[in-house]
C-alpha cells in the first residue's frame, strides 16, 4: 500500500472579510445570510478559464486552512461550546477546528463573479465563517443532486442549532450605526458566540466586526450590547 509521509498543499486564493479574530465568527457557514466575502485568487492562479462556467451554479464548497488553530498535538476529543463545554465528543463526530489536519468546509452562496478586477477574477460570497485573509486550498460547486440529502441525520448538532438569543442594543448606540450593519450585528449576536461553559452574567465579552468593537454581557437569554466604538486604523 501506498503511503503519502509528506503531502504539500498551497493556498490557490484567501478570503477576504469582516472578522479579523476568531470570536465573533458565525460558527458554521451559511447561518447569516447578509455576511459576505470576496474570494482573492493568488497570482498563479488568476486565470478567468479557471471559472469558466462557474456562473450556471449558485453555491460553492470552500476547502480552506484553520491557520489560527494548527497544533502540533491533536486530541481524539473536543467539548463542542454548544454542548456547554462540559461533554466530550469525538473529534470526528464535530467540526471543531483543533483537528489532526486543520482544514475546514464551508458551502456559501455565489452573490456575483467580477472578472475584471485590480486583483484579477473575485468571486463574492455570501455566508462565509472564515476570518478575513484565511488561506483557501480549493473551490468545488454545490450539486444539489448529489450533496443534499434531505432524510440525512444532524447529530447533537441539529438538536442545538436554532437556539437564540434575544438581542438588545441601545437606541443611542443603533443612530451611530446604519440599518445593514445593526442587521448584520443583531444576526452575529444572536448565534451567541460566547464559550458555552462560561455562565457569568458579570461578564464583558468584545469582538471585532468590520472597523468596529463590539462589547455584550449575556444573562440566560438575553444579550445586551453595552457599546460599539470604532477601531483606530
Amino acid at each position: 500500500m501506498h503511503k503519502a509521509n509528506n503531502i504539500c498543499m498551497t493556498p490557490i486564493a484567501k478570503i477576504i472579510t469582516d472578522f479579523p479574530t476568531k470570536f465573533g465568527i458565525p460558527r458554521q457557514g451559511n447561518l447569516i445570510d447578509s455576511i459576505k466575502g470576496r474570494i482573492v485568487f493568488e497570482k498563479e492562479y488568476r486565470d478567468q478559464n479557471a471559472l469558466r462556467g462557474l456562473e450556471e451554479y449558485s453555491h460553492l464548497w470552500l476547502i480552506w486552512y484553520f491557520s489560527e488553530s494548527d497544533r502540533k498535538q491533536w486530541s481524539p476529543t473536543v467539548r463542542p461550546p454548544r454542548l456547554g463545554g462540559n461533554k466530550r465528543m469525538g473529534i470526528f463526530a464535530t467540526r471543531s477546528p483543533f483537528r489532526p489536519n486543520p482544514v475546514g468546509l464551508t458551502c456559501v452562496k455565489i452573490d456575483k463573479i467580477d472578472y475584471d478586477t485590480k486583483d484579477g477574477p473575485v468571486i463574492t460570497v455570501i455566508g462565509a465563517d472564515l476570518m478575513n485573509n484565511t488561506p483557501i486550498f480549493d473551490i468545488k460547486p454545490y450539486l444539489p443532486h448529489i450533496d443534499a440529502i434531505p432524510d440525512a441525520e444532524g447529530g447533537f448538532a441539529s438538536e442545538v442549532h436554532n437556539q437564540k438569543l434575544n438581542v438588545f442594543i441601545p437606541q443611542h448606540i443603533g443612530q451611530e450605526l446604519d440599518e445593514n450593519t445593526i442587521e448584520q450585528l443583531k444576526a452575529l449576536l444572536e448565534q451567541d458566540p460566547r464559550p458555552h461553559y462560561i455562565e457569568d452574567v458579570e461578564r464583558v465579552y468584545g469582538f471585532a466586526f468590520k472597523d468596529l468593537e463590539i462589547k455584550f454581557k449575556v444573562n440566560k437569554e438575553d444579550l445586551q450590547v453595552l457599546s460599539v466604538c470604532r477601531q483606530s486604523l
